[in-house]
């Protein structure tokens, strides 16, 4: 294969993830925005995209992880707000994603050197939002 063609493959895997991604952001934002009786219906589209700034999504988390283990693996990045683990609404089951909220945008910069790190035996991703 031409070098031509491995980078419209690799620029091809990239839109793909990026499409997996929004797929996953759209969940989430139902989840969030979407659950009676949750006060972050009261999100403004302002606050979710400076959340987003200061978050980080990872992918290929082993499904028994907890959040207290990924706030551990994150812990040397910076303040952390919230670890969210994504789980299956059906039947509670983890999808093997997450997101992690840090007090400050600084802080993803920090994150995404974990990205391909070892957590719990599994290369976990880690993409950032901004």
């Amino acid at each position: 294969m031409g070098e031509l063609e491995a980078i419209k493959a690799r620029v091809r895997e990239m839109e793909e993830e990026a499409e997996k991604l929004k797929q996953l952001q759209s969940e989430v934002d139902k989840q969030i925005l979407g659950s009676p009786g949750n006060q972050a219906l009261n999100v403004s589209i302002e606050d979710k995209m400076e959340i987003d700034a200061r978050s980080v999504f990872v992918g290929n988390v082993d499904y028994g992880a907890t959040a207290e283990e990924l706030e551990q693996h994150f812990h040397g990045c910076g303040s952390i707000n919230r670890v969210t683990i994504l789980c299956n609404k059906f039947d509670g089951h983890p999808k093997g994603f997450a997101y992690v909220e840090f007090a400050d945008k600084e802080s993803v910069q920090t994150a995404m050197a974990l990205d391909d790190s070892l957590f719990r035996g599994r290369q976990i991703k880690v993409i950032s939002f901004a």
